[in-house]
């Protein structure tokens, strides 16, 4: 309720002309930005200074497309001379990342649903999942099929395929379009601040090509991030490239077997070697392997580096994608085992939990990001404002 009374105030406010108050957090960033603007020793070190030098004033939609810009690297902080216990207690990725994840909830559908899985993440989804799957095994109890000769490897003798798919695509359509609201608002948001002009295709080729390389995990150096020393690391764009391509494809062995379902009228299971099953297990192997060393970092990540508070909502994103990917091996493995039904159960249970937390923690910064990104794109093609130098 206090979160939909604070976006009326604030429409009330734009439709006045009125500026719109900063919550602390945006305050301290204003405040750290205007610092580093006076500075600028860090300015080649990623999106967020150029942009940055851009402004001589931070309003709340520029330091919420700053804050998705800021990748949480680290460089900044350890090359800053005025970092604490300097009294300036300058700390942009911490800073950052504290308004970031306000971000996440602000933008969420409904907004009750960010808030509640940003102060829960953890516990939320790792109760969602058992939930789901024990849901799914008292059901297979019931049909008689829970330790009864793997239902010779088929899956839809367990649940059958209009049944899951009853499941599933009620989930999904609602992530799409929670996600869509989110990213709409947040969109509708910076635009104006970025130069308000349409996206063209250069802008769009160098966002994309930022986002499948996360450019701006290495530093701004191409030496990696920072993360619990000085020492400069790699480790960190690494997991993250393994989580998120292994998590694309097991999105399209989905894709690809649905469409052998319904276009060619190829019924799974698929045996090994189909595309279905060398796309899923390639994405599930690096599921395990990115989520795994992504969730040691998290472990290990200094206080100083990002947002303390968002850590239960960092590891459940990491450990759903961790399920779903492991649970997926198992089950492969175990397709003609007596196990396959309590698999099936604990891999489903996991997938529709990640799918329905998507909205609302790490996997919507993905989205936020990558608008930042595109905008970022647009306004670096724009002359820079007056007052500010010529390009």
């Amino acid at each position: 309720m206090q979160a939909l009374e604070a976006l009326a105030r604030d429409a009330r406010q734009l439709a006045n002309g009125q500026p719109v108050p900063l919550t602390p957090a945006e305050t301290e960033v204003a405040r750290q930005l205007q610092i580093c603007n006076a500075c600028r020793y860090c300015e080649g070190f990623c999106a967020v200074f150029p942009a940055m030098t851009r402004r001589l004033e931070f309003g709340k939609a520029d330091v919420h497309f700053m804050a998705n810009l800021c990748h949480n690297c680290g460089a900044c902080l350890h090359a800053c001379q005025y970092a604490p216990p300097h009294d300036f207690a300058v700390n942009v990725p911490q800073a950052m990342a504290q308004v970031r994840g306000q971000t996440y909830a602000d933008y969420a559908w409904p907004p009750a649903l960010g808030r509640l899985y940003q102060r829960n993440g953890l516990v939320l989804s790792v109760a969602l999942a058992l939930g789901i799957a024990l849901f799914l095994l008292l059901a297979a109890a019931t049909q008689g099929s829970l330790w009864a000769d793997a239902a010779r490897g088929d899956f839809y003798r367990v649940f059958p395929h209009n049944l899951l798919v009853g499941l599933f695509a009620p989930v999904f359509l609602f992530v799409v379009f929670a996600l869509g609201m989110g990213v709409r608002r947040f969109w509708r948001d910076i635009t104006p601040v970025t130069g308000g002009v349409p996206v063209q295709a250069p802008a769009a080729a160098e966002a994309t090509h930022d986002v499948l390389r996360l450019k701006y995990l290495d530093g701004g150096h191409g030496e990696g991030c920072h993360n619990d020393d000085e020492a400069y690391t790699l480790s960190r764009r690494r997991f993250h490239h393994l989580t998120f391509y292994g998590f694309v494809l097991c999105f399209a062995a989905t894709s690809v077997a649905t469409l052998y379902h319904y276009l060619f009228g190829w019924v799974a299971p698929y045996d090994f070697p189909s595309l279905p099953k060398l796309l899923g297990g390639a994405g599930g192997l690096m599921l395990v392997l990115g989520t795994a060393g992504l969730w040691r970092l998290n472990l290990r990540r200094h206080e100083r580096h990002g947002d303390p508070a968002q850590r239960p909502m960092d590891r459940a994103f990491i450990a759903l994608l961790f399920l779903t990917g492991a649970s997926g091996l198992l089950l492969w493995w175990g397709r003609g085992t007596p196990a396959m039904t309590l698999l099936l159960c604990a891999h489903l249970g996991a997938v529709m939990a990640l799918f329905a937390t998507l909205p609302y923690g790490k996997f919507a910064h993905g989205m936020f990001r990558t608008a930042a990104l595109l905008r970022h794109a647009v306004e670096k093609r724009l002359p820079n404002p007056v007052g500010l130098g010529a390009d």
